[in-house]
């Protein structure tokens, strides 16, 4: 693609975003204006992902710069969205094919995609934590040697060439006079004792000839009607084209790598102009402008004691931090009220309540609630979108670039951008200089006037600092380094490293159901790549930047269940894959015997959270999560699995919106644990579904597609119809087990039957009704399902009421 084409994408994407900020409510009803969040919701993710592509390959660095902070903005509004959208449908999964059938788009495109820009940033920091842990594991021993063999010379390769070919040529010869032997003998004439036997002899050759001519004619014939029905096939579109390597595709691959390499050459040649101009800035322009605004400011004092006979109170400095303060309504008290164990305040008004002999007024607090929550998040990143969208009317829409066709910077942008910079810096210093001043003055004007001046005493402050500093946590390793904690845990165990698996490999379709309304029907049902989606807002946008887990609702932690091979782990080196993430492993059979005792326990929690926090973005991962809370631990179990019971929930309690920190559990029996302090500890649960019909074509599609010799006629259908009940990881495991690098050999001549992965697949074990039955019983207790049967109780309570009122009235 070239300069234009991203150029236009640029123009188009501006145009699209006006569009939706101009449909953006001043104040939503989630419930009430469902359809107008969620069609925001859709066109914002589209947005997103044109985002993503053209910060990926966007060259000119200052646009490129706009498009990041329209990116990530966007991302954040996506995810408020998403919050008031599961408020208002009481479900973790966001339906939206009616929005999908008028903006006539594919669920596909409806999928956000995770933007690399924020993970190629930190793509240096993440090779060298990964050099780190690689490094530690050599030292230990705990991965395999390689052996280095030295190179060969010239003469030792010239030699072990010479005796390979010898060798071929010696089979060949060895062939070929095998086969001359076996042609003599067939042609040995038969000794007869009759005369005619020559003529009869060359009679027989004859029909011979004649047979296999006929035999090969036909051959050839049936083979050049074949190409010729296959390519007419082909042609009407009948049939897939051959696997081949696309040369198109891989030239677009190089091109977008050249392209990536040519941004960090125009971003190096952006920063060094930046440090020149503002040096050149600071040296010629600096005294003068601190002269203006101080001047500025003296005449509107002048002027303000001359109108009105006193000297005026200036707050300039407190008036510009308080408008860059972020004002946040009601995100806090959601997802407080939101979560299990967190309402400590209602179990305050209820003790108060009962010991004044009062009971608390139970039906009105629940329709404050409600209406509470009806409301929609009053938006942080809408303000930001209409400023970006107002820098690009005022830089780029007009702009001609005809005159920079390798999109270099422009100058005159820097000079500008950095004149506004050092006169917002330059007005903090002239704000306490004349606060300096006006005290100097107001003081000097007392004494004309004979008063004292009274010192203001700073009892309150001290109070207020008193109340506002919170107890910091003792830090039991101040001695040791960043360096030196991370190689330890290595070393123990606790951080892992990761196979490389994205999110995208995760394969599976999206739903395409329109939504339920929160207190009528069943929830619909919902598909792999659902989970897909609600693990990327969840679990990977928010931890890509600082800004966004800052701004966002936080989610602290989640809960994903479900059966065996069902790709809870997948989804989990995904998830730090995405972010970039350094993976704590507290899985109980992983911690047992390290950090023993509870003086050890207490140090394995410390140094788990102090590192995970100097190295953020991290995951904290524990596999088997109902294990701590079960309510009886088997005699044979060994690992004390309820050695974190007590620490996990103050662990997740104490993480802040400045700690890009999650955690994630994986269970395949949650039903098993105490479903009260399972809610303690985990936010946000999910589970994960056993695939439908299309998302098992899928997957075996995509798995036989892999290798080249897989005729285009394999009937996928059958084998996806005939695995209903298996996870993906029998799927995966079967086909690793059929084609073998010996069965890949053979496929060219014996096409790959669909009964031999059958056959294969019937080994595993598949999902039985129980497992399944279990684990509806246990989803239908979860919080968010909870809650909506509860409003279907209460409507149908109200319908009820309503029809025995009406047929009262009828009887009177």
């Amino acid at each position: 693609m070239s300069h234009k084409y991203y150029d236009e994408q640029f123009c188009e994407i501006q145009d699209c975003l006006v569009a939706t900020l101009n449909s953006e409510p001043a104040q939503a009803d989630r419930r009430e204006n469902r359809q107008l969040l969620a069609g925001l919701y859709v066109r914002y993710i589209t947005i997103a992902n044109k985002l993503g592509t053209c910060v990926d390959q966007m060259v000119q660095p200052q646009k490129r710069l706009l498009l990041r902070k329209l990116l990530e903005a966007t991302l954040g509004r996506i995810l408020e969205l998403k919050t008031d959208l599961v408020e208002a449908d009481l479900s973790e999964w966001t339906h939206c094919g009616d929005i999908l059938e008028d903006l006539r788009i594919t669920p596909n495109d409806s999928e956000l995609e995770i933007p690399a820009c924020f993970r190629r940033e930190r793509e240096q920091e993440i090779n060298c934590r990964k050099g780190v842990i690689d490094d530690v594991l050599n030292k230990l021993g705990f991965t395999d040697e390689v052996d280095e063999r030295l190179p060969m010379s010239e003469q030792q390769a010239i030699l072990v060439i010479q005796t390979h070919e010898r060798a071929r040529q010696g089979r060949l010869r060895a062939q070929f006079m095998k086969e001359i032997r076996s042609m003599k003998d067939k042609n040995k004439p038969v000794v007869t004792e009759e005369s005619e036997g020559d003529e009869q002899q060359l009679g027989v050759n004859l029909a011979a000839a004649v047979k296999i001519q006929k035999i090969w004619r036909g051959y050839m014939a049936r083979r050049a009607t074949r190409r010729q029905k296959l390519q007419e096939m082909l042609l009407i579109g009948m049939i897939p084209p051959p696997k081949k390597r696309n040369e198109e595709i891989e030239k677009d691959l190089e091109n977008q790598e050249r392209r990536r390499q040519l941004q960090i050459q125009r971003q190096e040649e952006y920063s060094q102009d930046i440090k020149k101009i503002r040096s050149h800035l600071e040296k010629t322009q600096r005294g003068p402008v601190l002269e203006q605004l101080s001047d500025q400011v003296r005449n509107w004092f002048h002027e303000f004691k001359a109108q009105t006979g006193t000297i005026p109170e200036y707050t300039g400095s407190e008036r510009s931090a308080s408008r860059q303060m972020p004002s946040r309504q009601g995100t806090d008290s959601e997802t407080s009220k939101s979560t299990p164990g967190s309402s400590k305040e209602s179990k305050m008004t209820k003790t108060r309540a009962s010991k004044s002999g009062k009971e608390p007024k139970a039906a009105e607090d629940v329709e404050d609630e409600e209406d509470w929550r009806c409301k929609a998040i009053v938006s942080t990143f809408a303000p930001e979108l209409n400023v970006r969208k107002e820098e690009y009317e005022e830089w780029w829409r007009n702009k001609d670039e005809s005159s920079n066709p390798r999109q270099h910077h422009y100058k005159h942008i820097i000079e500008h951008e950095q004149m506004t910079e050092m006169e917002n810096e330059l007005r903090k210093v002239v704000d306490e200089m004349m606060k300096a001043e006006l005290m100097l003055l107001q003081d000097a004007f007392d004494k004309d006037r004979g008063h004292k001046s009274k010192k203001k005493s700073s009892k309150k402050s001290r109070k207020a600092m008193k109340k506002g500093k919170k107890k910091k946590e003792k830090d039991l390793t101040p001695d040791r380094t960043t360096q030196s904690l991370f190689e330890e845990l290595v070393a123990n165990g606790i951080i892992k490293r990761y196979p490389e698996v994205w999110m995208q490999d995760f394969r599976g379709e999206r739903s395409f159901h329109p939504p339920a309304a929160h207190n009528r029907g069943k929830e619909p049902p919902f598909d792999l790549g659902d989970i897909r989606q609600v693990l990327t807002e969840y679990c990977v946008v928010p931890l890509l930047s600082a800004r966004l887990h800052r701004n966002t609702p936080p989610i602290k932690s989640v809960l994903l269940a479900g059966p065996k091979g069902s790709g809870k782990d997948m989804l989990l080196h995904a998830i730090c894959n995405e972010i970039g993430a350094v993976l704590f492993d507290l899985t109980p059979a992983n911690i047992v015997g390290k950090y023993p005792g509870k003086s050890g326990l207490i140090m394995l929690i410390h140094l788990v959270v102090k590192v995970s926090r100097l190295l953020q973005p991290s995951v904290i991962y524990m596999d088997n999560a109902e294990r701590p809370f079960v309510k009886k631990v088997p005699k044979t179990d060994r690992t004390d699995p309820k050695r974190l019971k007590k620490d996990l929930p103050k662990m997740v309690k104490n993480f802040g919106t400045e700690d890009r920190v999650i955690l994630i559990g994986a269970t395949n029996c949650p039903w098993e644990s105490d479903q009260k302090l399972l809610q303690q500890v985990y936010q946000k649960f999910l589970i994960i579904p056993r695939p439908k019909y299309s998302s098992r074509y899928a997957i075996w599609t995509h798995l036989l597609n892999r290798h080249m010799p897989v005729s285009w006629k394999f009937d996928t259908s059958v084998v996806s119809k005939i695995s209903d009940g298996y996870t993906v990881g029998s799927i995966v495991s079967t086909v690793k087990e059929v084609i073998t690098v010996k069965r890949m050999l053979q496929l060219r001549i014996h096409p790959l039957s669909p009964l031999e992965l059958v056959n294969a697949l019937c080994k595993r074990t598949p999902v039985y009704k129980e497992e399944d039955e279990a684990l509806e019983l246990w989803w239908s207790k979860v919080p968010m399902v909870r809650r909506r049967l509860r409003a279907v109780e209460m409507l149908i309570e109200e319908e009820e009421e309503m029809m025995a009122k009406q047929a009262n009235a009828k009887k009177k």
